[in-house]
């Protein structure tokens, strides 16, 4: 239902983008890592809406234990789990994430800033950040413009965040999408943020993305140690992706493999 909602119109009109046919539900999940060959994926739980008469607080609290009990079930899927200023309050998704990862196994958060309307240049969501901090999990977030013209997720704007807290273990999805231009100086001024190819890859040649050759040149820009696949399944299919990073031209099959997987184990400490 997600899928079918929500427009990408950031790259610009581009006809050949190759989306996925898959539902998203856990069974077409397994079937295309099975058909890629992928060992583990990274489950990102967002609320984009809330059912009518379910109490918003408590459908993301149950979003949140339904993903983690997928997760303890089938522990190819690594479970980051959804935290949001508007459905609960800072400290009571403080109180809930500390919950999750003590009790029920969460490996991180994910964050939205354009969908979640966050501003993470706002410090009453630093306690947050400084939550993730204290229980050393990771976060996923959203890069991009905004369609309604603020820049809350653009990298730039996470830069007060990153001032003040230097040791989040971040990720920042998409390469920064459409704000892609941004990475270099970016990368350059906050050494351990990780990147994510995820959908970046698939638009390549849009109007508002890079091409191939530029998106490999990125790739070197930041470092290709810091630099992850992402699959963004189920808009794009897993085995998809890995062919377009397998085809990105320049990169040795060293940084490759880095992309495939070995950053991913370092950043989310899978071999812990």
């Amino acid at each position: 239902m997600a899928k079918a909602a929500y427009p990408i119109w950031e790259y610009g009109e581009y006809q050949e983008v190759q989306f996925s046919l898959h539902a998203g539900d856990k069974q077409s999940a397994v079937w295309a890592m099975d058909q890629a060959g992928v060992a583990r994926s990274v489950v990102a739980n967002l609320l984009d809406a809330v059912r009518p008469g379910v109490i918003p607080g408590d459908d993301l609290k149950a979003l949140n234990r339904w993903v983690c009990e997928i997760s303890a079930l089938d522990p190819r899927f690594l479970p980051l789990i959804a935290i949001d200023p508007r459905y609960l309050s800072v400290a009571e998704n403080v109180e809930h994430l500390e919950d999750m990862v003590r009790h029920h196994a969460a490996r991180g958060i994910k964050l939205h800033p354009p969908l979640q309307r966050l501003d993470l240049t706002e410090r009453s969501l630093w306690p947050i950040l400084d939550t993730c901090i204290d229980l050393d999990i990771a976060v996923v977030c959203h890069t991009g413009p905004s369609r309604d013209g603020s820049a809350v997720g653009e990298p730039d704007q996470l830069r007060s965040a990153l001032d003040e807290f230097p040791q989040l273990r971040i990720a920042m999805a998409h390469m920064g999408g459409a704000a892609w231009r941004q990475l270099p100086a970016f990368s350059r001024d906050y050494p351990t943020v990780f990147f994510d190819l995820s959908e970046i890859i698939a638009w390549t040649g849009a109007p508002n993305a890079p091409s191939q050759s530029q998106l490999a040149d990125l790739i070197r820009a930041v470092g290709s140690e810091r630099v992850m696949m992402g699959s963004d399944f189920p808009w794009y299919d897993i085995k998809d992706t890995i062919d377009r990073v397998l085809a990105l031209p320049g990169l040795s099959a060293t940084e490759k493999d880095q992309i495939l997987g070995e950053n991913a184990i370092r950043f989310f400490r899978l071999s812990d």
